[in-house]
């Protein structure tokens, strides 16, 4: 009889103790790696064969950084695992080639303008390359100079051509980014930049229109016109810098008299002392 007792006075109190060992790990936080990720991303990832592979592309890639998930590309509820892939929850899928421009122009609608209308676009279906042929599919890549290889151009054709276009567009972006560094600069000092800033973002906008194009005499002719109203911009902000070197030397030569009146005045003090 005195068993049984003994067992309920033991359970009793183990039962408080095991809730307390538990509850640290009732309150831990998520993973870090499924924390603030959609349950396409979740089920994806704890795949091991074929369904595994877009999650580490996707997580390195400029989509990533920036927040866009697999949902804001291919549809579905992106936090209900019954529905992620349910039609009637606008899952869309994979798209067929020919359908990857329209797919990625959703968000990129200037760009797919001039991916369209250039020569790339226009062999859409017949070989040609598409959105994910320079940017990638998941593991997508920042439009920038780079993306203009030897490496990636001459799966299709002669780099020739590509390198002339990079060579063009690499001094125009030069001189962008140095306005754009020196009008930061500017605006940190207090100094009001906005009609600089606008200026640079719409000739900036006219600037990044040309990476779809593969118009060679075009692209050379628009970056050299892009690169005049650069040089007039960076006259401009000339002007301040000029302002600013000539108060820094008024204000240095200031302080060098104040600096030379208080030594004068020292010496005729120990003078008369």
């Amino acid at each position: 009889m005195k068993t049984p007792h003994r067992l309920r006075a033991n359970t009793g109190t183990v039962a408080p103790f095991l809730f307390i060992l538990t509850l640290p790990f009732l309150t831990l936080p998520p993973l870090a790696g499924a924390q603030g990720e959609s349950v396409c991303v979740q089920c994806h990832a704890a795949q091991s064969g074929r369904g595994a592979i877009p999650v580490k592309p996707w997580r390195e890639s400029i989509h990533a950084a920036n927040g866009i998930s697999c949902s804001d590309c291919h549809g579905g509820d992106p936090k209900d695992a019954a529905n992620a892939m349910n039609p009637a929850h606008g899952f869309l899928g994979a798209p067929q080639e020919v359908q990857i421009p329209s797919f990625c122009g959703r968000c990129h609608v200037g760009i797919k303008e001039d991916y369209l209308q250039s020569a790339h676009g226009r062999a859409l279906g017949k070989g040609g390359p598409t959105c994910v042929t320079c940017h990638g599919s998941h593991e997508v890549k920042k439009a920038e100079l780079e993306l203009i290889n030897e490496k990636s151009c001459s799966r299709c054709h002669s780099y020739d051509r590509a390198a002339r276009i990079k060579a063009a567009m690499q001094e125009t972006e030069g001189m962008i980014v140095a306005a754009d560094r020196k009008i930061h600069g500017f605006r940190k000092l207090g100094i009001e930049t906005d009609a600089y800033e606008k200026g640079l973002y719409s000739t900036r906008n006219r600037y990044h229109r040309l990476f779809h194009d593969v118009d060679t005499a075009r692209i050379v002719a628009e970056s050299a016109r892009i690169r005049g109203e650069v040089a007039r911009l960076n006259g401009s902000l000339g002007v301040i810098d000029e302002a600013l070197r000539k108060r820094k030397l008024a204000g240095g030569a200031a302080v060098g008299l104040a600096l030379l009146a208080g030594i004068g005045c020292y010496l005729l003090k120990k003078t008369y002392d």
